[in-house]
């Protein structure tokens, strides 16, 4: 049987390379993409307009994967900086509670009362809490701040320049750049009559 060749009503012929080399560059061929050419299909416009549509679609995809991108890391960084505010917290709160024991450490050592175990137990209490950046301060003769200072007792003297720390009768604690508690003290001030 012959093929019917002068059929002048027929379609246009179908092409089909299935080559696994392609003769014009002589490089292998990936099977998947010898494909059904209809002779005269393809218009370079259908093309062009198919190649920016995908081209777009391409372009939004990648869009959304950076938005997405940026806001994992956005939660990310929100996570890390809400964790260490909780575990600040959480040091804070102890901290606090802890005060009055604190209190009780530092007026025993002031009696000469921390001895033997308690006092090795009061040390590593201590430290533990300074290694939570838990802190105790003031000290006579600082110069007074009230943002770190509770003036409880007011004194006047020739000596004294500026307002000053004559004596301290609870010690401040603060964590970080908190403060738990504010040093409790005895305040002298220059006298009155130095021309201030």
């Amino acid at each position: 049987m012959t093929a019917s060749s002068g059929d002048p009503g027929g379609e246009e012929p179908r092409i089909v390379d299935r080559r696994k080399i392609d003769p014009e560059t002589g490089e292998v061929r990936d099977p998947a993409s010898s494909e059904t050419v209809d002779a005269g299909e393809a218009e370079p416009g259908e093309a062009e307009r198919l190649a920016a549509e995908r081209l777009d679609q391409l372009q939004r995809v990648s869009a959304d994967y950076v938005n997405l991108q940026n806001q994992y890391s956005a939660y990310v960084k929100r996570s890390k900086n809400e964790e260490r505010a909780a575990f600040a917290r959480g040091v804070e709160g102890l901290a606090e509670g802890l005060i009055p024991v604190l209190d009780d450490i530092e007026l025993a050592r002031q009696h000469g009362d921390l001895t033997g175990p308690f006092g090795s137990i009061a040390e590593k209490l201590e430290q533990i809490l300074e290694h939570f950046g838990v802190v105790r301060y003031g000290a006579a003769g600082d110069p007074f701040d009230p943002a770190v200072h509770e003036a409880l007792m007011h004194g006047h003297s020739t000596d004294a320049t500026e307002p000053t720390v004559q004596q301290v009768l609870q010690p401040g604690y603060m964590a970080g750049e908190r403060v738990l508690r504010a040093a409790r003290v005895a305040v002298v001030e220059p006298e009155a009559g130095d021309g201030r």
